[in-house]
């Protein structure tokens, strides 16, 4: 049986009728139409269901809808700002570390999370940090090469 619940989803609340088993990435793609969210592994091996979760990265596939109710829900659709992309997203797109996008999302909110916590990590950091995440297409390096030029960008800003 569903039951209404509140979500604070990219700074909007939304009350939603939710089943018990639903998980997260499923009401974010299902109801809100929120498909950066990816859909991959759904054991929360791959990360191309990552989101923030109060400012955590949390693979969505493993967390129950219920559970993430009244808390603040970042997608990759969140961190652009009246028209202007993160300094992580345009990073990505400036050092083209985004080759068929799949994995992209997670990419990118793992790294905002990263350097919301650590703004200035080692490559060492960097990679523990996109470790739950997987990239089949650019073998990292484009990836690492964008992390760092965000942590440049934001210490400038």
């Amino acid at each position: 049986m569903k039951q209404l619940m509140t979500f604070n989803v990219n700074g909007e609340i939304h009350e939603i009728a939710v089943a018990p088993e639903t998980t997260l990435v499923d009401m974010l793609r299902e109801d809100l139409l929120l498909t950066g969210v990816k859909k991959g592994c759904d054991d929360g091996d791959c990360g191309a269901c990552t989101v923030l979760i109060d400012g955590k990265s949390v693979p969505s596939c493993t967390v129950l809808a219920a559970e993430a109710q009244n808390k603040k829900i970042t997608t990759i659709e969140g961190l652009e700002q009246n028209g202007v992309l993160n300094p992580v997203q345009q990073a990505f797109i400036d050092q083209h570390a985004i080759e068929c996008g799949f994995c992209t999302p997670g990419m990118i909110l793992s790294t905002v999370a990263l350097l919301n916590e650590n703004p200035d990590p080692t490559e060492d950091e960097i990679r523990d940090a996109l470790r739950g995440n997987i990239c089949r297409c650019t073998g990292y390096g484009k990836i690492i090469d964008a992390v760092n030029a965000a942590k440049e960008m934001l210490k400038k800003a």
